[in-house]
């Protein structure tokens, strides 16, 4: 007999998000460590498929070198892979990829017609296909990059907002218990 979920896959994701940012607003540090962490992880999180998850080799340093948070990193990585913002935003990535860095290849290099590569010609030692695939994924990392940067800018801003309105109505929280308590031990 086949078990049924309790939750939907949007319910789950759901709460997987909202748990990973009550998670974030709830870590140690000052605003601007948490703010600048998150934001570095959810940057570094755009360049991770078109670096083959390599950048998580140096993922740990650059938070470290760059003053943030390493759990508000981890957590905006993770906000970052559940918002499906890298696999949304690869073809708009690749055309600014290829307005920033152009690479004519095919016709306009001199070919007069466009020939499908095979295997065959990697093995005679026609590597313009491997060529190909190299600048695609280049123009990709480009892109990526300029997205990550600029997400990341935009996420910094964001978390510090949230950050200090959470702090604020903690904050007012904790006043109103002590009003509440020493109006108890004065009755």
């Amino acid at each position: 007999m086949k078990k049924y979920s309790k939750h939907h896959f949007v319910n789950k994701l759901y709460r997987a998000f909202k748990l990973n940012f009550l998670k974030l607003l709830r870590t140690p540090g000052g605003v601007k460590k948490v703010s600048l962490g998150f934001s570095v992880g959810f940057g570094l999180e755009m360049i991770v498929i078109s670096t083959a998850c390599l950048v998580y080799l140096i993922f740990y340093p650059i938070v470290k070198l760059s003053g943030g948070s390493v759990p508000a990193a981890i957590i905006g990585n993770v906000i970052g892979k559940l918002t499906f913002l890298p696999i949304l935003l690869m073809p708009f990535a690749k055309k600014i990829g290829e307005m920033i860095y152009p690479v004519r290849t095919g016709e306009q290099s001199g070919s007069p017609m466009v020939k499908e590569p095979s295997i065959m010609d990697i093995f005679q030692g026609d590597f313009t296909a491997v060529r190909d695939i190299l600048h695609g994924g280049l123009h990709i990392l480009i892109g990526m990059s300029i997205f990550g940067a600029v997400l990341g800018v935009i996420s910094y801003y964001v978390i510090q907002f949230f950050y200090n309105k959470t702090a604020k109505r903690r904050l007012e929280k904790r006043r109103a218990r002590i009003i509440i308590y020493e109006q108890n031990l004065g009755s």
